[in-house]
């Protein structure tokens, strides 16, 4: 199947489940939908910049990076939808709630680095476009501690695509404009 084609079905079931839960990007009215498909966009950037990149793969683990943590999504209808591979990447970006946050991001972290570089990039991709203008109701302390966790990801996932690891230290070092 193209890329296209599964791009297409991909972000259709995606909208779906994040549209059950009526879910927005934080602070703003905007559908989440936006969030995904801007991650994605990311991902088609950098496959244009990085050699062995399977972009199809990639496409589809942005797309549907956040739906085992933020809907009722369950894994094996991933795993029946997309395949094993693709659910395994959305497991690994998935956030073990019974965790503490700095836990359950490591953890995430550290499954993350057993799978494909594809996975790494997808989260790399996450947090660039999740560095935007932070929602009017973060205090300082929470945007600095978004940008601390930003430097672990980048950290962590280095050598996972040179590409979007200079984006993020680029969006790390724009996040300070955000900072009191």
């Amino acid at each position: 199947m193209n890329t296209q084609t599964l791009y297409q079905e991909t972000i259709k079931f995606a909208t779906l489940k994040h549209l059950d839960k009526e879910q927005t990007i934080p602070g703003t009215n905007l559908p989440y939908v936006v969030h995904l498909s801007n991650v994605a966009m990311e991902i088609m950037l950098a496959s244009k910049e990085t050699t062995d990149f399977d972009v199809s793969f990639a496409i589809q683990v942005a797309l549907l990076h956040d739906t085992l943590e933020d809907t009722d999504a369950v894994f094996d209808e991933l795993v029946t939808a997309f395949g094993i591979e693709v659910a395994e990447g959305v497991l690994a970006l998935t956030k073990n709630n019974n965790l503490s946050k700095e836990e359950a991001m490591l953890d995430s972290l550290n499954r993350i680095q057993k799978l494909r570089k594809e996975v790494w990039a997808v989260k790399l991709a996450d947090r660039i476009t999740n560095l935007q203008s932070p929602p009017s109701y973060w205090d300082n302390p929470k945007k600095i501690k978004y940008q601390q966790e930003a430097k672990i990801i980048v950290e962590k996932l280095k050598g996972g695509n040179e590409y979007l690891e200079k984006r993020l230290l680029m969006k790390i070092e724009n996040y300070e404009t955000y900072i009191d």
